[in-house]
């Protein structure tokens, strides 16, 4: 899930610097409380890498990792966000969208082995729906 997320993060930050509108962020920070920005903006960030050049975390013995990212580009009127934390086997977190009809959809999320994959959706706003346009024959 950490992977597909990041995966995720980067290409809405491509997405965005591609064309040159908006901003976008993501951080992350491991088990062992390192944080890294991977990306803010349009500049690129880093991971820190051992003198070998090669990065180890052993994610089976405790896996625990926090990240979060962003997204507002008011060209595309695209703006959304998420952070997810993992401690072990829980898991929490929440993403935010702006919907195309005005309201703001926000989903908590959570994961462990007594209650399993539980999401809160909730919708905030009114949805606002532009009248249709009418053309007439004369």
């Amino acid at each position: 899930m950490k992977t597909f997320a990041l995966l995720l993060a980067f290409a809405a930050f491509s997405a965005v610097s591609a064309n040159g509108h908006g901003s976008s962020y993501v951080k992350r920070t491991d088990h062992h409380g390192h944080h890294t920005e991977i990306s803010h903006g349009h500049g690129h960030g880093g991971d820190s890498h051992g003198k070998d050049g090669h990065h180890h975390v052993d994610y089976v013995h405790h896996p625990a990792y926090k990240y979060e990212y962003g997204v507002h580009d008011p060209h595309t009127k695209d703006h959304h966000t998420q952070w997810e934390h993992r401690d072990g086997d829980v898991v929490k977190g929440e993403y935010t969208l702006d919907e195309a009809d005005g309201t703001k959809r926000v989903v908590k999320y959570s994961s462990d082995k007594k209650g399993g994959f539980t999401a809160h959706v909730e919708r905030i706003g009114h949805a606002q729906h532009d009248a249709p346009a009418h053309h007439g024959h004369h």
